[in-house]
């Protein structure tokens, strides 16, 4: 940051103890006061929240200006809804512009205001009227007849405004001209959509490996960044992603099928806050929204083989952790896409940090296998230890063609070739150094090579497999206590 940017801020910070003093009878704003009436919000997970106010004004009968100060400072005017009994909207204003110190520097180039300087040595005041001709990179001054560029030396100085400019707003205002039948005080509702709130969910699991459980609690973050504290807001948190992409979920293995005791709307589940809160702006806030204790999980070793993988070395299989979002011995519900992070208590009963996942949003009753890391002291090396071309003694038409000479066929050529198949006997290495036995999840992907070569055989394996789909096969390899195995299938296909 360079001095005159310095020197700027240090010049703005001063400016608001000038203008608090001189500049009209102006005062510094309350923060915890507020034109708001009965708020409601609700937080979407794609930027944009819808803010409803419902304020008691005083309307006058027929064409008057309202002000609403505390809007979001971040609405988008054109989505704004105004509902008044009697009363029509004209036309609407959104001011912006706020008051701030860098602002009022600004606002206040061609104009004239006092510098007060204090010597730190003696304590003497001076005072001197000088115009403002630039703020760009640092402020440029006029004093008499010399131009001054104000540095930041270290000498006490102040600003001190002669009034504060008319199109600076202490708080976001919306004004609004309208249009009343009648005058009298009455209802009158504002409703917007606005970005810079948003919220996602982060879980906290505790693991118990020798139960085969965890404790889970689920927190919404909820953050505002609007520029405009909502005070005690009825806040809703909505689950999904309006006209949004696709809900990408690596760490599920299964969807669920189960309705969670959940209000929807649309296709997307409603969090309601259960009491009335305060957001503030430029700030980070945790609310509660699931605590559950004992859910079955269990230790899942994993790792999934490309076609003809030959590992110049072992390579560490994936620890994952398995649970259930289901209603039967699950966490019981549908849970909108964040952070897992899961815990485990160490020899002493300290809980200690084991790794991480997100997950997206999930329905009640699905399956979820979320990787933590890689597995200390197990290793799975993939090699090919035999792979021979069979040729078949069978044939097989591939091409046919129609030859047409000055409009007639004249001939049909029909080709063909043999059908060849390869042979192929893959090793998979296991270690395991830890003092228990482990079963270790192989899954052999790339068996289907597209439309040319989706026929593929088994022709033997050392434990009998499942067949996840066309590309992939699955084994549950027991592995003993420090100790290794070596697991072979020798598979019969096109390629």
């Amino acid at each position: 940051m360079g001095k005159f940017t310095r020197n700027l801020k240090l010049l703005a910070a001063v400016s608001c103890l000038g203008m608090a003093g001189h500049a009209a009878g102006q005062s510094v704003p309350d923060p915890d006061e507020t034109a708001q009436g009965d708020v409601s919000v609700t937080i979407y997970q794609n930027g944009q929240s819808l803010v409803q106010d419902i304020r008691q004004l005083d309307i006058a009968r027929g064409r008057s200006r309202i002000e609403f100060p505390d809007v979001s400072a971040q609405i988008r005017p054109e989505t704004l809804s105004f509902a008044a009994d009697g009363t029509a909207i004209v036309e609407q204003n959104f001011d912006f512009d706020l008051l701030t110190p860098t602002k009022m520097m600004e606002k206040a180039i061609g104009q004239t205001v006092t510098l007060l300087r204090t010597n730190p040595a003696t304590g003497i005041e001076t005072r001197e009227r000088a115009k403002v001709l630039s703020t760009a990179g640092g402020v440029v001054v006029q004093i008499g007849d010399r131009i001054e560029v104000l540095r930041d030396d270290g000498l006490p100085v102040r600003v001190i405004f002669d009034r504060v400019p008319p199109n600076l707003r202490a708080r976001p205002t919306l004004s609004v001209n309208v249009e009343s039948n009648r005058a009298g005080v009455r209802p009158t509702q504002i409703r917007y959509l606005t970005g810079g709130l948003g919220w996602s969910a982060d879980y906290v699991a505790l693991y118990d490996e020798a139960r085969g459980s965890i404790d889970m609690q689920g927190w919404v973050t909820l953050t505002n960044n609007t520029g405009t504290t909502f005070h005690n807001a009825d806040t809703l948190l909505v689950a999904g992603n309006p006209n949004g992409g696709r809900n990408y979920n690596p760490g599920m293995v299964r969807a669920g099928t189960q309705s969670a005791n959940r209000e929807q709307v649309g296709e997307f589940y409603l969090y309601p806050i259960d009491a009335r809160t305060t957001i503030a702006n430029a700030q980070t806030k945790q609310v509660s929204f699931l605590d559950v204790q004992g859910v079955r999980a269990r230790k899942v070793y994993s790792r999934t083989v490309g076609w003809l993988a030959n590992d110049s070395r072992p390579m560490n299989v994936s620890s994952e952790i398995s649970f259930s979002s289901s209603s039967d011995g699950g966490l019981g519900d549908a849970l909108p896409a964040g952070t897992v992070r899961f815990y485990q208590k160490d020899s002493k009963g300290s809980p200690q940090f084991i790794g991480e996942n997100g997950i997206g949003h999930t329905p009640m009753g699905s399956e979820l296998s979320l990787r933590t890391g890689d597995a200390f002291d197990i290793f799975i090396q993939a090699e090919v230890e035999k792979r021979e071309r069979l040729t078949a003694q069978e044939w097989e038409k591939t091409a046919r063609y129609i030859v047409i000479e000055d409009g007639e066929e004249v001939r049909r050529i029909e080709e063909e070739r043999p059908v060849d198949y390869w042979q192929t006997t893959m090793r998979y290495t296991i270690t395991n150094a830890k003092p228990v036995p482990v079963n270790v999840d192989l899954v052999q992907a790339g068996l289907d090579r597209g439309w040319w070569s989706h026929d593929f055989r088994i022709v033997s394996e050392d434990e009998p497999g499942k067949q996840l789909n066309s590309d992939r096969r699955k084994w549950i390899v027991p592995v003993p206590a420090n100790g290794k195995r070596e697991f072979r299938v020798t598979y019969a296909s096109r390629y």
